[in-house]
């Protein structure tokens, strides 16, 4: 039986030099990861240190209520649903879409906290179930996606990247379609950061988010790939 956690109200405090650090150290199995998932905690370190989990207070949440689409993006979504030849795919290509993660430009970083471990950590974790990719297609090739957690009706956002300008954007506003036709409240954006704030995430403290996806992760999920289907319907609504 692997170790729990230590309860996420010992993570590092804001004054400190790591706010959010819980703990270091176990390792990356499809088990540990949905525990640490589930309790609101999540792997993030760089090449030269030990794994590390964190759970940051206060938690970036995106409350599909409060989900907004600039008049721009609201064109792109327009052209692109009604497009010949453009797609939303679910779980197509996830392995692409991590690795295009990974190697995506991060204003502020230098290098890459998506590494092989990383990859091939998720990448159990989506064989397993608990991991989605959402990719947009645009005459045969991906422009753009992302990747997230999904356990029950918790999810969680990770990274996404773009070739083509808004790509990640269509993805996201595709997930967030998917997610209200099931539903599914809220994603977890995990960190605050002004383009997902643009977009109408807010900071949550980090008590009621944990209390909320212990909600919805024992909660049946939905069949992603079954969703898909729904994105043009409810895109449209979004964007008009």
């Amino acid at each position: 039986m692997q170790q729990a956690f230590p309860p996420v109200h010992e993570a590092w405090g804001a004054d400190t030099l790591a706010p959010g650090l819980l703990c270091a150290g176990a390792d990356l199995s499809v088990d540990r990861l949905k525990a640490a998932y589930q309790s609101g905690i999540f792997p993030w370190f760089s090449s030269n240190q030990p794994i590390l989990w964190w759970s940051p207070d206060p938690r970036m949440v995106l409350k599909l209520a409060d989900f907004r689409v600039t008049r721009s993006l609201r064109q792109t979504l327009k052209k692109f649903i009604q497009s010949k030849g453009c797609q939303i795919r679910v779980d197509s290509a996830f392995e692409t879409v991590i690795a295009q993660c990974a190697h995506a430009p991060r204003a502020g970083q230098d290098g890459t906290w998506i590494m092989p471990s990383m990859i091939q950590a998720y990448v159990d974790f989506h064989r397993a179930g608990f991991a989605h990719s959402v990719e947009a297609w645009a005459g045969g090739e991906m422009i753009g996606g992302l990747y997230f957690v999904a356990i029950g009706q918790a999810v969680y956002g990770e990274s996404m990247f773009h070739r083509a300008t808004d790509g990640s954007k269509i993805a996201l506003s595709a997930l967030a379609c998917m997610c209200r036709r099931f539903h599914i409240g809220q994603i977890d954006c995990q960190q605050n950061t002004r383009h997902l704030a643009s977009m109408g995430a807010k900071e949550v403290q980090r008590s009621a988010f944990v209390n909320e996806i212990a909600k919805l992760a024992a909660m049946p999920g939905p069949e992603w790939n079954f969703l898909q289907s729904y994105w043009q319907e409810i895109g449209l609504a979004i964007a008009s």
